[in-house]
């Protein structure tokens, strides 16, 4: 099963997103009973919104 977690498995709380994996913990926690569409569909918004989390929140990628 493909799946965008990389390990980082931190939530940003004012978001509610992984700053890993850009998931909200309903998609992580549903992960593996989501459908594939579904999967692909959640997979496709990634990107876009971890770009925001950092523009928003650059403070929660800092180490």
């Amino acid at each position: 099963m493909v799946t965008p977690c990389i390990k980082v498995c931190v939530v940003e709380p004012l978001s509610g997103l992984c700053i890993g994996c850009g998931r909200t913990l309903r998609e992580i926690g549903g992960w593996a009973s989501f459908s594939p569409d579904a999967r692909d569909r959640i997979m496709a918004v990634l990107p876009d919104r971890l770009a925001r989390l950092k523009q928003t929140a650059p403070d929660a990628f800092m180490e």
